[in-house]
């Protein structure tokens, strides 16, 4: 197999770490530093207009001494590393937090102008060279009776600036080098898990054209894809009819199919051993009908379910009594809650609750919640089916105090063929597509199923239905 692919995978990795050095070592340092102008500068003019409102303004309006804002400046000047300065508009500095207060010696900015900063509200320079080295300056106006009588400036040393937009780049650089030296992982995974894989793959599609279809795969790919294509083609007509697609059909219909068979099993073996007395066998052989007639429900239910993907769910809605569908999926367990001396307890709000939903689909639903309730209960315990109205809503539980689900598994029994630990102890036969049927069923209806469950102590499902608008209009 030519290596192109993997050739291509690392030209493009050596040019991503190339280019995004260069892109960080161009324009972050930059962008770093005009940042924290303009955020040390927010910062600044914020503090200059609370000064210039409080004590500049205290003080020209003979309110407070000249000493006392004095002290004042110097603190907040040294919190904020910075020097403040109050200015009257001819240019005298009346207080400098860099020096001391001397009233005799007159310090004077030659060709002050606070408009220097125009549209904006601080600038970058030496502040009519009053400093050394270049400020971030900002000019805040201080107003008595409505006229300006001076001006609070606070200057911040640009080389603080510049020695965290430095020590900030620098970080960028060392994190996007580590993560270029860490992406290196990806290499590896590539080789040994597409790379390496991929050369079995091909080899598998030359198996599956002579008809041994013992691998399974999926891949996206447009290097390869050429040489594959042939061997796809004629793949995809033999998986058709593979022995792998049987099993797999078998065991999605085996999991709906196993309950309601050892039901009807379990009852007729009751009617030929004597343990249901003939005056009974009606009831009985009523529920084994239903039994039935659910097996030929289910099995357009599974054909549904895996199409799903392409064609969704389509719903049969009409308006029934969801009590009454509830009682006769209760007691179609009768004889597998016998065998475990389980009881089923069902609260129903009224004895009339209307639905407008797929009738077949949420007795499978119910079907499959309570199946799953029973047989991961104790013996000698009891599952409880509740309902309760709110909103022109139909709520419904099926709780039951069996294993429960591990909190990890909580987010993934809803996958299909998904089987916790536990679960695989008490149901060895199971193919895990009962609760992602019933999650497929509820979200087709545009409704919300949800659980509740402590490992040991028990789960609880909760699914929502549309009340039925016939019956609101009864009520009215």
């Amino acid at each position: 197999m030519k290596k192109t692919l993997y050739l291509k995978f690392l030209l493009a990795y050596f040019i991503f770490g190339v280019f995004g050095f260069i892109v960080i070592s161009t324009f972050a340092p930059s962008m770093t530093r005009d940042h924290l102008i303009r955020e040390n500068a927010e910062r600044l003019y914020s503090e200059a207009t609370l000064i210039s409102n409080s004590y500049a303004s205290e003080l020209y309006n003979n309110e407070i001494s000249l000493e006392t804002v004095k002290d004042q400046l110097d603190s907040l000047a040294v919190y904020m590393n910075s020097s403040i300065r109050i200015i009257n508009p001819s240019g005298r500095v009346v207080l400098d937090s860099s020096k001391p207060l001397n009233l005799e010696d007159v310090d004077m900015i030659e060709n002050f102008d606070p408009t220097i900063t125009g549209n904006s509200y601080y600038i970058v320079d030496r502040f009519f060279d009053t400093f050394e080295k270049q400020n971030l300056n900002v000019i805040v106006p201080i107003t008595a009776d409505y006229k300006v009588k001076g001006y609070v400036t606070i200057h911040y040393a640009m080389s603080s600036i510049d020695d965290s937009a430095n020590s900030l780049t620098g970080i960028f650089m060392m994190t996007f080098l580590i993560l270029f030296l860490l992406s290196m992982i990806i290499l590896i995974f590539f080789t040994e898990m597409v790379y390496i894989p991929l050369k079995k793959i091909t080899y598998a599609t030359e198996q599956y054209a002579s008809g041994n279809m013992h691998y399974e795969f999926q891949v996206e790919s447009d290097d390869e894809i050429g040489y594959l294509a042939a061997c796809l083609n004629y793949m995809a007509s033999e998986i058709a009819r593979s022995e792998d697609d049987q099993k797999k059909f078998v065991a999605n219909v085996s999991h709906d199919f196993r309950s309601p068979l050892t039901s009807i099993q379990g009852y007729l073996k009751a009617m030929l051993d004597g343990t249901i007395p003939p005056e009974m066998y009606e009831k009985y052989l009523t529920i084994v009908l239903n039994e039935t007639e659910r097996l030929t429900k289910l099995t357009n239910s599974l054909l549904t379910l895996n199409n799903l993907n392409t064609k969704g769910i389509l719903l049969d809605k009409t308006d029934f009594d969801i009590n009454q569908v509830i009682r006769n999926t209760a007691a179609s367990f009768e004889g597998v809650c016998r065998s475990k001396n389980i009881a089923i307890e069902v609260v129903l709000t009224e004895e009339v609750m209307y639905v407008n939903a797929d009738m077949e689909k949420i007795q499978q639903v119910l079907y499959n919640l309570l199946d799953n309730a029973i047989k991961f209960s104790h013996h000698n315990s009891v599952i409880k089916i509740e309902t309760s109205e709110k909103k022109n809503k139909i709520f419904i539980s099926v709780a039951d105090h069996g294993i429960g689900i591990p909190k990890d598994d909580l987010k993934l029994i809803w996958d299909r063929f998904y089987k916790s630990d536990y679960s695989r102890g008490k149901d060895k036969k199971g193919t895990g597509l009962g609760l992602s049927i019933v999650k497929e069923i509820i979200n087709a209806h545009g409704e919300n199923i949800n659980v509740i469950s402590t490992e040991g102590a028990g789960s609880e499902f909760v699914f929502s239905l549309p009340m039925s608008k016939k019956k609101n209009e009864k009520d009215y």
